[in-house]
């Protein structure tokens, strides 16, 4: 089985693992359209073998139903279908479906509270936690009510998530903590997550349950992520759900691609998904991070890249301030020590980046 890829980066790593790949690179800042992606699909198609198998869909695109639905009708979504990513990512049916099945969920409002303070925006379908942001507390300054976005009452407490691996008659979960690389304009940006961490068994047992009866409501198969905070009183109040795979997949999969295998057998509905679950083989702990360009602009130097470094992008390409440069990975016994290792190794590589003196203005698309 091999790999046909469009994303908007291009990275060597992609590259090197895939049988064809296609760069987008206006997605990264417009999102992804419906045609550029047929097109790029469609070359990628003809360059392969044999047909391709189906279509796994990854970020940037749960907020345009309209981009999947015409996706799915030219290639099988080896994934939750078109209206089970938009229900998954409507604000409002998933409070609805919270509060009949007796789930935590934060207060929201797709109008803006009068008083901000202690109030979240956050955009429908946003990804990465850059959208989102804190309301000021005076009446006078909360924000209109702007299309596509939504306001969530914040919750104090620990940010973890659950990884799901769902099939047709079985599914497994495996849970992360994650970090924000927090910026003034966006303080949630998403930072990294390391797993396995332990967990007292009565909250595991809560967020398994709350997992299960979210994918059925949901019908939602393959990799799934849901994001919760667990509160003072240890109770796991679920945020959102994220039908897709997500940056935890790093966490979790193993040296045989187990999970993505997963993915494709559960897009198929071939077989169940024991086997491939009793073979799967995950560090004790890994953790996972994002480094951003947040020194600014940067030409990526030509040089032997730390093998703990990946999504690397090709030597001469220009980053733009705050883009994403690239992930480290660390693994360790625990997940405290292979977080540790994980944010040392974040400062390391941005030092080695930004030695260089080719450094200049980022152009504007």
């Amino acid at each position: 089985m091999s790999a046909l890829v469009v994303d908007a980066f291009g990275d060597e790593d992609t590259r090197r693992a895939a049988h064809a790949v296609e760069i987008l690179p206006r997605a990264l800042t417009r999102g992804f359209t419906a045609r550029a992606l047929l097109d790029a699909l469609a070359r990628l198609a003809e360059s392969a073998a044999l047909p391709p198998l189906g279509l796994v869909l990854g970020s940037g695109f749960e907020d345009r139903p309209g981009v999947v639905e015409q996706l799915s009708v030219a290639y099988p979504l080896l994934g939750p279908s078109p209206a089970s990513i938009q229900r998954a990512k409507d604000p409002a049916a998933l409070a609805a479906l919270c509060a009949e099945n007796g789930i935590a969920h934060p207060e929201i409002r797709l109008n803006p509270p009068e008083n901000g303070e202690g109030w979240l925006s956050k955009r429908i379908g946003g990804t990465g936690g850059t959208h989102i942001r804190s309301l000021p507390s005076a009446a006078r300054a909360a924000p209109r009510r702007r299309p596509h976005r939504y306001f969530q009452r914040a919750v104090a407490g620990r940010a973890i998530s659950a990884l799901g691996i769902v099939g047709a008659s079985d599914c497994a979960f495996a849970f992360s903590r994650q970090w924000a690389a927090a910026t003034a304009r966006q303080p949630y940006r998403f930072g990294g997550a390391v797993g396995s961490i332990d967990l007292d068994p009565d909250l595991e047992a809560r967020m398994i349950g709350i997992g299960l009866d979210v994918t059925k409501a949901l019908e939602l198969k393959g990799l799934i992520s849901l994001d919760f905070i667990v509160d003072a009183e240890n109770t796991p109040v679920l945020l959102e759900v994220n039908p897709r795979p997500g940056a935890t997949l790093d966490v979790f999969d193993d040296a045989h691609g187990t999970l993505m295998r997963a993915q494709v057998t559960a897009g198929l509905g071939t077989a169940p998904l024991a086997d491939l679950f009793a073979a799967w083989s995950p560090p004790p702990a890994r953790g996972v991070a994002y480094l951003y360009a947040d020194d600014g602009a940067v030409r990526i130097p030509a040089f032997d890249w730390p093998d703990w470094a990946h999504d690397r992008p090709a030597a001469g390409r220009l980053i733009s301030p705050g883009a994403p440069l690239t992930t480290v990975t660390a693994e360790g016994p625990d997940a405290d020590t292979a977080e540790a290792l994980c944010r040392q190794r974040l400062e390391t590589l941005r030092r080695m980046l930004y030695q260089t003196p080719l450094r200049e203005e980022a152009p504007s698309w």
